[in-house]
């Protein structure tokens, strides 16, 4: 129960040993499916999958356009992974936040080791 406590505060906490993670890797996408005023959460990482294009940086983002944030995770103790997933719209140099999500089973790999 104390595990998922802090996992709210800290989102590097292994979700099997509760170890404080690495982080391996970290890319930016736009979402050219999801607009302002037409954003629907989607919580399927096939979703993801198919309608992630990789950008560079937030400038490259069209605007009214929303993006996602994946970090991906690998626990040193257990080599537990996860990839977070955080979807927001980019409004005048701040991240609107609408969605975070884990994706613990490796279902959300979409670069190689």
């Amino acid at each position: 129960m104390f595990r998922k406590i802090r996992r709210l505060f800290q989102d590097d906490l292994c979700s099997d040993c509760a170890s404080k993670m690495e982080m391996t890797r970290k890319q930016l996408y736009a979402m050219p499916t999801q607009w302002v005023g037409h954003y629907v959460p989607h919580t399927d990482a096939e979703f993801y999958k198919r309608n992630l294009t990789l950008v560079k940086k937030k400038a490259d983002i069209p605007v009214g356009m929303y993006a996602c944030g994946l970090i991906a995770y690998r626990c040193p103790q257990c080599g537990h992974r996860t990839v977070k997933a955080s979807i927001f719209l980019p409004v005048r140099g701040e991240e609107k936040m609408e969605q975070t999500l884990y994706f613990n089973q490796g279902e959300l790999r979409i670069w190689p080791d």
